[in-house]
């Protein structure tokens, strides 16, 4: 391992970096810089292992999570890594919505994928696209089912929670470096889709389909809609046909991220056979 170069200590949390750090909390900040933060020593490493562009890593000095990362440090300043800085908890803290901080945070340059990197996959894609998700916590949910079942890519549409959320981030637990997944309008999407041959695919408590009678072989695009009012009457409009997850017990419905992960595993389940 080669030797640590670490960055000036920062004591104060109105430091003109750990203020533009704390900044990204919120949405327009992390939308005019192209930058998020992630919080914790899993995160951090998830991005160092899948070669993410992270500009610094700060660390509470009086915590041992820098012991952590021995396998991971790359000399400081050298253009080929962030950035290490050794920072209060003071500056931690501000930095972290979180009540109970993590020792580490990550300042990460976001790398949303081309349009294009949807149809990549041909014939075998598996694309997941959120219509109204609201939930951050349904939402990084869905990105990890989507990284751990084989999707190709995952689209966000319009009246999606931000990705870079703060507890959407969390909720991935690093599997947004593991698949490909963009913020875009399902309205131009989807046609651009059907016209490359891809079956649209939603889901309806009133669909006679059964999810386990539909051919996820073929290029699919699975459409799911916001957590009480389901996909838009605009969006489902596109969708070539509607399937239901049967449910044997007594329940109203499941869960949109549960949902989804049903549909993704089944989709694995037949391409695996």
């Amino acid at each position: 391992m080669r030797s640590l170069k670490l960055e000036g200590y920062i004591e104060s949390a109105a430091n003109p970096k750990a203020k533009a750090w704390a900044k990204l909390l919120e949405r327009k900040h992390r939308e005019r810089e192209g930058k998020f933060l992630l919080e914790g020593v899993h995160l951090v490493k998830e991005a160092l292992d899948a070669g993410w562009p992270l500009e610094a890593v700060a660390f509470d000095e009086g915590s041992d999570a820098l012991e952590k990362f021995g396998t991971y440090i790359e000399t400081s300043g050298n253009g080929e890594g962030p950035r290490w800085y050794p920072v209060s908890p003071e500056v931690i803290a501000k930095c972290s919505e979180t009540g109970t901080p993590q020792p580490i945070f990550a300042v990460a340059l976001k790398r949303p994928p081309s349009a294009e990197a949807l149809f990549g996959a041909g014939d075998r894609g598996l694309v997941v696209a959120l219509d109204g998700v609201q939930d951050p916590g349904n939402v990084g949910t869905i990105v990890r089912s989507a990284a751990a079942s084989g999707a190709t890519a995952v689209v966000l549409g319009k009246g999606t929670v931000d990705l870079y959320n703060p507890k959407t981030i969390r909720a991935t637990m690093g599997a947004l470096f593991h698949v490909p997944v963009l913020e875009a309008d399902l309205q131009d999407l989807l046609p651009e889709a059907a016209a490359r041959g891809a079956s649209v695919v939603g889901t309806s408590l009133q669909a006679a389909r059964s999810c386990y009678d539909y051919d996820f072989r073929r290029n699919v695009w699975l459409v799911f809609g916001n957590e009480g009012a389901g996909m838009s009457e605009a969006v489902s409009a596109f969708a070539h046909a509607n399937v239901i997850i049967p449910m044997t017990g007594r329940a109203e419905s499941l869960n949109v991220a549960m949902a989804a992960t049903v549909l993704l595993f089944e989709a694995q389940r037949q391409r695996m056979a």
